[in-house]
C-alpha cells in the first residue's frame, strides 16, 4: 500500500458506531440528548456552585471544575459525530482528528486529577477535621486546580506529538467515532513499538498516580472511620463521601472497560460500546450523581429555581 507522512493526508474516516442508514437517526437523536442533558447537567452544578454562597467551599470548587472538565470531555468527541451523521460523512481533516486527540487526553487526565484532589479534600475533612481550614485553603486549591491544568496540558501534548509523527496508509479508517490514539496507533504503518511503550508509560503515570491517591486517601478514610464507636456516626460520616465514590467507580470502571475492550477483545462493537459509556455516559451521570445524592446541591438548585419562578 502507498504510504504517506501524515502531514500530507488530508482526512480520516471516521467509521462511528453503526453504518445502517436506518439506525442513523436514532443514534442522531439520541446522542444529541445525551450531549444536551451533559451540558445543561453540568453547567447547573457550576451554576449552583457560583452563585450559592453555602457552596463556596474546597470540595464544590473542585466540583465545579470537575463538571467544566466534563463539558469539555464530551464536547471534543460527540458534536463532530452529530455533524457527521447529519451530513451523511464519516471524514474528519487531519488537524480536527489531532485536536480531537489533544482535547480528549486534556480532559480526561484533568477529570483524573481532579477527583484524586477530591479525594484528597475527603481525607483531611475526615481524618484532619480541626486542621482543615488551615491545610485546605482556597489559594491552595486554586494552585492545585492550575497544576492539574498544566500538568493534564503536558499529557496532551505528548499524545498530540506522538500522534503527529506517524506514518498512515492512505484511506485510514479509523473504527470509532472519534480520533482514539490506541486505535491510531494500530492503523499506523509505520514502526509505533517506541510509541506504544509511551503511551502505556504516560497512562501508568498520569492515571496510575492519581488512581493510588484516590486508594490511599479511601484507606486512610475507611481506618478512620472503623475506629469510630457509633454505627450511626460511621454511616454519616462515610456517606460525605458516596457521591465521589460513585463518580471514581463510574470513571475508573468505563475507563478500564475500553482498556479491557480493546486489549482482550478484537471485536470493534465492544470496544465501541465502551468507549460510549466512558466519553458519553460518565460525564452524562456525574451531574446526577452529585444532585441526587448531595443536599447541599439539590438545595441550590431549588433556590436557583425559586428565584427564576
Amino acid at each position: 500500500m502507498e504510504l504517506q507522512n501524515l502531514t500530507h493526508v488530508s482526512e480520516f474516516l471516521l467509521m462511528g458506531l453503526s453504518d445502517d442508514p436506518e439506525l442513523q437517526p436514532f443514534i442522531l437523536g439520541l446522542f444529541l440528548c445525551m450531549y444536551l442533558v451533559t451540558i445543561l447537567g453540568n453547567l447547573l452544578i457550576i451554576l449552583a456552585v457560583s452563585s450559592d454562597a453555602h457552596l463556596h467551599t474546597p470540595i464544590y470548587f473542585f466540583l465545579s471544575n470537575l463538571s467544566l472538565a466534563d463539558i469539555g470531555f464530551i464536547t471534543t468527541t460527540v458534536p463532530k459525530m452529530l455533524v457527521n451523521i447529519q451530513a451523511h460523512s464519516k471524514s474528519i481533516t487531519y488537524a480536527g482528528c489531532l485536536t480531537q486527540v489533544s482535547f480528549f487526553f486534556l480532559s480526561g487526565c484533568l477529570d483524573s486529577l481532579l477527583l484524586a484532589m477530591m479525594a484528597y479534600d475527603r481525607l483531611v475533612a475526615i481524618c484532619y477535621s480541626l486542621h482543615y481550614l488551615v491545610i485546605i485553603k482556597p489559594r491552595v486549591c486554586g494552585l492545585l486546580v492550575l497544576v492539574s491544568f498544566f500538568i493534564s496540558f503536558l499529557d496532551s501534548q505528548i499524545h498530540f506529538l506522538m500522534i503527529s509523527q506517524l506514518t498512515f496508509c492512505t484511506n485510514v479508517k479509523i473504527p470509532n467515532f472519534f480520533c482514539d490514539a490506541p486505535q491510531l496507533l494500530h492503523l499506523a504503518c509505520s514502526d509505533t513499538s517506541i510509541d506504544d511503550i509511551l503511551i502505556y508509560f504516560t497512562g501508568a503515570i498520569f492515571g496510575g498516580i492519581p488512581i493510588s491517591g484516590i486508594l490511599y486517601s479511601y484507606t486512610q478514610i475507611v481506618s478512620s472511620i472503623l475506629r469510630i464507636p457509633s454505627t450511626g456516626r460511621k454511616y454519616k460520616v462515610f456517606s460525605t463521601c458516596g457521591s465521589h465514590l460513585s463518580v471514581v467507580c463510574l470513571f475508573y470502571g468505563t475507563a478500564l472497560g475500553v482498556y479491557l475492550s480493546s486489549a482482550v477483545s478484537p471485536s470493534p462493537q465492544k470496544s465501541l460500546v465502551a468507549s460510549a459509556m466512558y466519553t458519553l455516559v460518565t460525564p452524562m451521570l456525574n451531574p446526577f450523581i452529585y444532585s441526587l445524592r448531595n443536599k447541599d446541591i439539590k438545595n441550590a438548585l431549588w433556590r436557583i429555581m425559586n428565584r427564576i419562578a
